[in-house]
């Protein structure tokens, strides 16, 4: 049975529901519509509202291209198919879910950033409703909606001038506002503004990577998760400018009338996005984070890398859990009919798009340690090492050589039997186990070992968002991370700590 209840917040008052224990707000605004003159610009505060303001609802996700990474029709539903929610501009909007308000608590706060590369994705999927965490684990659930693609990652400032100055990171100040927002707010919802985590997953932990780099983020989270997200570099500002070149190009537009951009309708925006990226095709998997709509290191708001050449000092003392699934790249490839017909010397072929360096050695490699792995086994295990598990143990090494702050390293290997077992352990499929939604994800199929994995995972989550340390009494002793043993964290029907699992095939990318 659900109630109202009514909530104060620097704005004005809100009015939500509780259910179940939970207090839950919708499309709280943290900023103002980013829209006309303010497309393409840091975000604005929101305005105060007279009365109570309802919070009932989701509110409009960002602009985006629906199924924007080409999965297959099949693959596509199991997520639930196309979002029925509205798209707009006025999208600077998050979602609370809290056990209690003003009640002096100072619960752990998990800001989820959601995925989609830096182009598609909401904080409003039914996967990453917070309930289930706030109920069980008393925490504070809040997730975002911002800005994506073009109008929240298009760099303009070296063709343009200053009048487009960090429009490039402008998606980016919009998560950073919402931070502040908690800051300002969340202990009225009975949360900690000093116990802050973030968490998110592929495009999220690729937000969080950059965040970890950004200054005007420092010291408005505590902790950091980051699943299947690794974002070791980013664009580069000559790389920025020439995506941005396109997209005037695309629309008809010069330097000089990019002006224009701030009249020009959303949906031509999106069109001439969606034509960019269809131009960069099948370019090499490991640069998707410097080619495209991405933030852009401009040595100011974001000074270097994130994690290039080294981890970040700014967020040296942030405790990090990193890791992927183990068959991440089967979400994009499965039922594709290339895929299903790929022998050896296909693959070897398609190593070399998924492969800057080396290709020929690493796929041998790869066969020397699997001998029996079919060609699509062999090729999906190098595309997803090359993508996001190599990566993101570089991230954690990097960090870790900083001294400052514990690394925690997972493996997420339990294997869907949704349509028919082809997708194995799939990129995105571990994000209903960590917010203990399991029955609300097609993608987990009907086996019964989900639930106690969702309630393990969940636990865990919570547990290194309380202290920074992920150790419960559900798994094993959970070492963090080092050079010399790397313990690793295996998520499974039996949870178990391994060393240094598939050390041969890491050690192939040694020399890349």
């Amino acid at each position: 049975m659900t109630s109202h209840v009514i909530a104060e917040t620097t704005r004005g008052r809100i009015r939500g529901i509780t259910d179940r224990g939970v207090s839950i707000f919708k499309g709280i605004p943290y900023g103002r519509s980013p829209d006309g003159m303010r497309r393409l610009r840091p975000p604005v505060s929101p305005e105060s509202w007279p009365g109570v303001r309802e919070t009932l609802e989701y509110g409009p996700r960002a602009l985006q291209n629906e199924n924007a990474f080409g999965a297959a029709p099949e693959v596509f539903e199991l997520y639930g198919g196309h979002e029925t929610l509205p798209m707009d501009e006025d999208c600077l909007v998050l979602n609370l879910w809290t056990p209690a308000l003003n009640d002096g608590g100072r619960r752990p706060v998990m800001f989820w950033c959601h995925g989609g590369a830096f182009i598609a994705g909401s904080g409003s999927t039914p996967w990453s409703d917070g309930g289930n965490l706030a109920r069980n684990h008393d925490l504070v659930v809040v997730t975002i909606n911002h800005r994506l693609g073009a109008l929240g990652y298009l760099h303009l400032e070296d063709l343009c001038g200053e009048e487009f100055a960090a429009s490039g990171l402008a998606g980016m100040f919009d998560i950073i506002a919402a931070l502040r927002w908690v800051r300002e707010n969340v202990a009225a919802f009975g949360g900690d503004p000093d116990n802050v985590t973030l968490f998110g997953e592929s495009g999220g932990g690729a937000k969080i990577s950059v965040l970890m780099a950004m200054p005007a983020a420092q010291g408005l989270f505590h902790r950091a998760i980051i699943q299947s997200g690794p974002a070791v570099q980013m664009a580069s500002r000559d790389e920025a400018s020439a995506t941005a070149a396109q997209l005037l190009e695309e629309l008809g537009l010069t330097a000089a009338s990019a002006g224009e951009l701030r009249r020009v309708p959303p949906a031509r925006i999106l069109a001439a996005q969606a034509a960019v990226l269809g131009r960069i095709g099948q370019m090499s998997f490991t640069k998707r984070r410097r080619v495209g709509f991405n933030p852009v290191v401009d040595g100011n708001h974001l000074p270097a890398g994130p994690f290039e050449p080294v981890a970040p000092r700014l967020s040296a003392s942030v405790p990090l859990m990193i890791g992927t699934n183990k068959d991440e790249m089967r979400l994009f490839f499965a039922r594709n009919s290339w895929f299903e017909k790929l022998d050896e010397a296909a693959m070897r072929e398609r190593v070399r798009m998924f492969v800057d360096q080396r290709p020929d050695a690493i796929a041998a490699a790869y066969r020397r340690a699997r001998p029996d792995d079919s060609a699509r086994d062999l090729f999906c295990a190098i595309a997803s090492d090359a993508g996001m598990r190599i990566p993101s143990l570089t991230m954690a090494e990097r960090k870790l050589a900083l001294g400052a702050a514990p690394v925690f390293v997972y493996l997420f290997t339990w294997e869907t039997p949704a349509l028919g077992g082809c997708l194995k352990s799939p990129h995105t499929l571990e994000i209903p186990f960590v917010f203990d939604n399991i029955d609300s994800a097609a993608i987990a199929g009907d086996s019964p070992t989900r639930f106690a994995l969702a309630e393990t995972m969940s636990r865990t989550w919570a547990a290194f968002a309380r202290s920074g340390n992920p150790n419960n009494d559900l798994i094993p002793e959970w070492p963090a991370y080092s050079s010399e043993r790397r313990p690793t964290m295996i998520f499974d029907d039996r949870c178990r700590l391994e060393f240094d699992p598939c050390a041969e095939e890491r050690r192939a990318w040694d020399s890349q």
